[in-house]
């Protein structure tokens, strides 16, 4: 079956390539691919280090995302583009009639768990409890994994902006992926789940490259959001070999999952929110975890106007280096 995107002139002047991956719409993915047994040779160590390690609470977002078929369009609403927090402060604002007929588009014994017809019938805390299990299994399943999955999404995203610097708009689209061809002003999206039509009418169209997205392109099933098309990206089957060395492993071991990402982070000098966002934790928690960095003498901490900047310390180098720190 095929989608056909529907580009006004306007749609075409608002093409644009997505400038960071969206953490939700990665998250959603790794769901269904954690189901799933495909692309063995890419993703079976992942999935059988993250299958040992989730919680019961980040269990829950399995059942709302199926391997095959509809997930809720409400897990990946278009704030997630500015942050993990701000994407899941939009599920927790969801209206309580979408979240019921979103959810009732499951299959039956998915929406009629407990837990899944409570969340139909239900409150923000239900909403809440949600998220959390969300952000739990962002940590859990992705976090560890992401400067590996950042390096290749870099690459591709490079690439599709290369496209647009030799060839514009024009030859972005007609190398989006093998099963989208571009017929101006359609472009047309081959074996898709269902046949229809996309509408953009002038609203611009996002493109997504995405790690856990695979073999085909993803699009939202309600034409009304804001248009984006997912799209798999080329894969380094040995991505996961380069997740983590020895050393940091031991470094995470001793300080924590979370403290170690941001120990590595800060080696780059950034931001509080740019490190929230790049480890995929609130702006208050990644805040909490600095602080506790900062009082061991691991990280300094400066001000810029009104922005605090975070910077590793001569003895958070060694640390991560794994090289005693002289004492002369």
């Amino acid at each position: 079956m095929v989608l056909r995107i529907r580009l006004t002139d306007t749609d075409i002047g608002q093409v644009q390539v997505a400038k960071r991956p969206d953490p939700l719409w990665e998250l959603l993915l790794a769901a269904h691919m954690l189901q799933t047994q495909d692309a063995a040779p890419v993703f079976n160590t992942w999935r059988r280090e993250v299958r040992t390690r989730l919680s019961a609470p980040s269990r829950r977002l399995l059942a709302l995302a199926p391997a095959q078929g509809y997930s809720p369009d409400f897990l990946t609403p278009a704030e997630a583009a500015d942050g993990l927090e701000s994407g899941l402060e939009a599920i927790r604002r969801t209206p309580l009639s979408r979240v019921h007929h979103e959810l009732h588009a499951l299959p039956p014994a998915r929406r009629n768990l407990p837990w899944a017809k409570a969340l139909a019938n239900g409150a923000a805390a239900d909403l809440g409890r949600l998220t959390d299990g969300m952000s739990l299994f962002l940590q859990q399943a992705v976090s560890p994994y992401w400067p590996a999955i950042e390096r290749q999404l870099t690459a591709d995203r490079d690439r599709r902006a290369g496209a647009v610097l030799h060839g514009g708009v024009d030859h972005l689209l007609a190398t989006l992926h093998p099963d989208a061809v571009w017929q101006p002003p359609v472009l047309l999206v081959r074996n898709t789940p269902i046949e229809r039509d996309l509408h953009l009418r002038g609203r611009g169209l996002k493109i997504l490259p995405s790690f856990f997205c695979w073999r085909h392109p993803v699009v939202l099933r309600d034409p009304d959001l804001p248009p984006v098309l997912v799209l798999p990206i080329e894969h380094d089957p040995r991505w996961v070999l380069h997740t983590a060395s020895r050393k940091q492993q031991q470094v995470a071991a001793l300080i924590g999952r979370t403290r170690a990402a941001l120990l590595e982070a800060t080696a780059r000098s950034q931001c509080t929110t740019d490190l929230a966002r790049q480890i995929h934790t609130s702006a208050s928690c990644t805040s909490e975890h600095l602080k506790v960095l900062r009082e061991a003498g691991l990280i300094t901490t400066r001000r810029e106007g009104v922005a605090a900047i975070h910077t590793l310390s001569p003895l958070g180098r060694c640390l991560l280096d794994g090289v005693p720190q002289r004492s002369d």
